[in-house]
Order: structure tokens, then C-alpha cells, then sequence
């Protein structure tokens, strides 16, 4: 009722990443196509400035963006982590780690993350949509290798999104631990079909040691739901923090400060006053600039952030939901 412009796809079960985006993909009529995972929060000016830059550059087939998680850390350029290692014999993935590109400037990159990914529909038009074969990772690297094998450049541009990493996935860990080492069979039998008895061993048996690790060290030492401890002082950032304070006090929780207006965190205050919990009201500041925030003032395992929606009267991190 809020949004009626939208068009709703119902299907009675998971068709995976690949087959449902491509439902939408198909009734979609934009010069441009995005493909967005549930667990983000996109800053208000992000999709203008991506638009814009497809628009200045004829160049440029598809682009991502810079991603922050939940706790304010800069997540990664795209996925090209970890090819180099599968895939040792492939020039395209293994002459360079993209880990040493400065992260707030614009690049070319070979592979984009498919939690944000900006398409030409004239590149999908010439590429093709994502591979229905790929249920749910892998399809983001291959539409992306498929791009650059037809001359389309991707980029990456250093604007913030807020990725919730693995919120999407995280109910059924193991089952996408499987998936996930799938796909790389599948973009291997795909890409590399040439390739000599040997390496296809080699790439096989570290795909196998690589997931058979991963699923016994989920089993010996299952990750515990991150939760921030409530303890410790609260800051507000709010100009109507009543309704922010009504639901702390549910928890026993007292906020040490507000601050009323748009002014940035001062400093001194995560040093001095050692503040372990940040509530964000979404209506006193942009997404945009919450974001920003998190990202300058993270401090890994110290500070927990929470952005308030007056809309739906709930706090959300990425450890807990207050309501």
C-alpha cells in the first residue's frame, strides 16, 4: 500500500539468486538494472552519482560500490579474494590482488559483488542475464568474467553502501557452505574446459580442501549470533530522542548523551567518555550520512551501531534488534 508503483513476483519457493533476479530482470524497462541484496541500506545520493557515472563514461558496463558493514568496516572492493588462489593458472585472476587499490578512489576491476551491482541493459543485452545454473553465489563472478570477455569495463566507485555481510545467508550456513563451493565447479567447468588434467586436479583438490575446512571448522567452532553486550555508555544522535529513550529504558538501558542537532560526533567523546553504543535516528540524518559516520568512527569490537527508524519504531545493528 506504501509503495503501489512496485511490482511484486510471488514464487512459492527459492529459485535461487540467478533465476529470481531474472524474473524481475524481464519486467524491468530501465536503461539500467541493479541487482541489491536485502541486508543493505543505500545512501539517499548513491544511485545518482552510479547513474551519473554510466551515463559520463560509454565505457563502463557495469560498476560497485564501496561496502561497510554493520560495524563500520569497509567490507571489499568485489570477489576477486581467493580466484587467484582457485584459479592459479588463469591470467585474468591471478596477476594481481586488488587488495593494495585505494579504496576510496575510482577503479577498474574485474569482478563485482552482486550485493550491489549496476548494469547497462545494453551489456546484459549483449552478455546475456546471470546463469540460472548458479542457485546463489558464483553468478555475480561469472556475469562479471562473461562482461570483460566481450570488451565491457567494471568499475569500482568509492561511494558507501551499508552491507549487513551474511545476514541474507547466515539461517542455513552449512547448506550455503556447499552451495558456495559448487559454484566454483561450476564457473570451472564453464571457463576452463581447456585446461590440462593437471591443474584441473590442482584447482579441484584445493576447491575440496578449501570447503571441506570450512565446513569442519563450522562444526568445531559454530560462530556465535553476534550480539552487543549492553553495557556500558549510550550515545543518541537524535533531535527527538524521546522515542529512542522509551525503548532503552524497556532494557534497563539510561543513554549518557544526546546530541539534538546534525553536528558530527565530536572526537574527544569515543575517547574521553568511552562510548560503546551509537544510535543513529534516521530522522535527523540522511542514510548517506549515517554511513559515513560508521565508517569514521568504527572501532572494531568497542562500538556498536544502531540506526533508529521512526517508521517502524525499532532500533536495527547488525548484532541486535531493539523494539
Amino acid at each position: 500500500t506504501r509503495f503501489p508503483q512496485v511490482k511484486y513476483i510471488y514464487n512459492t519457493e527459492n529459485v535461487g539468486f540467478s533465476k529470481a533476479n531474472n524474473q524481475a530482470i524481464a519486467q524491468s524497462s530501465g536503461r539500467y538494472v541493479l541487482l541489491l541484496n536485502p541486508d543493505t541500506v543505500v545512501g539517499e545520493s548513491v544511485l545518482d552519482e552510479a547513474c551519473h557515472f554510466l551515463d559520463e563514461h560509454d565505457d563502463a558496463g557495469a560498476l560497485g560500490v564501496k561496502m561497510i558493514d554493520g560495524d563500520g568496516k569497509w567490507v571489499s572492493f568485489c570477489k576477486i579474494f581467493g580466484l587467484s588462489k582457485l584459479f592459479p593458472y588463469s591470467r585474468r585472476f591471478g596477476r594481481y590482488h586488488l587488495r593494495f587499490l585505494d579504496e576510496n578512489s575510482t577503479h577498474r576491476v574485474d569482478v563485482l559483488s552482486g550485493a550491489f551491482m549496476l548494469l547497462r541493459r545494453s551489456t546484459l543485452d549483449r552478455c546475456g542475464l546471470l546463469d540460472e545454473n548458479f542457485f546463489m553465489y558464483g553468478e555475480d563472478i561469472d556475469l562479471s568474467y562473461r562482461m570483460t570477455l566481450t570488451g565491457e569495463k567494471n568499475y569500482y566507485l568509492p561511494l558507501r553502501i551499508l552491507h549487513y555481510k551474511g545476514e541474507s545467508t547466515k539461517t542455513e550456513s552449512l547448506r550455503y557452505v556447499r552451495i558456495f563451493y559448487q559454484a566454483m565447479f561450476i564457473f570451472l567447468r564453464k571457463h576452463y574446459p581447456h585446461y590440462k588434467l593437471f591443474a584441473l586436479l590442482s584447482i579441484k583438490t584445493a576447491i575440496y580442501m578449501r570447503a571441506t575446512t570450512a565446513t569442519v571448522r563450522r562444526f568445531l567452532f559454530p560462530k556465535k549470533e553476534k550480539r552487543c553486550d549492553v553495557n556500558g555508555k549510550w550515545y543518541i544522535w537524535s533531535r527527538e530522542a524521546d522515542p529512542i529513550k522509551n525503548i532503552l529504558d524497556k532494557y534497563g538501558i539510561t543513554p549518557t548523551l544526546v546530541t539534538p542537532d546534525g553536528r558530527d560526533i565530536a572526537p574527544h567523546l569515543f575517547r574521553s567518555e568511552n562510548i560503546r553504543h551509537v544510535v543513529f535516528d534516521r530522522k535527523t540524518l540522511s542514510y548517506g550520512r549515517i554511513i559515513e559516520q560508521m565508517e569514521r568512527w568504527s572501532v572494531p569490537g568497542k562500538v556498536c551501531f544502531y540506526i533508529y527508524s521512526p517508521d517502524s519504531g525499532k532500533i536495527v545493528s547488525a548484532h541486535s534488534l531493539l523494539t
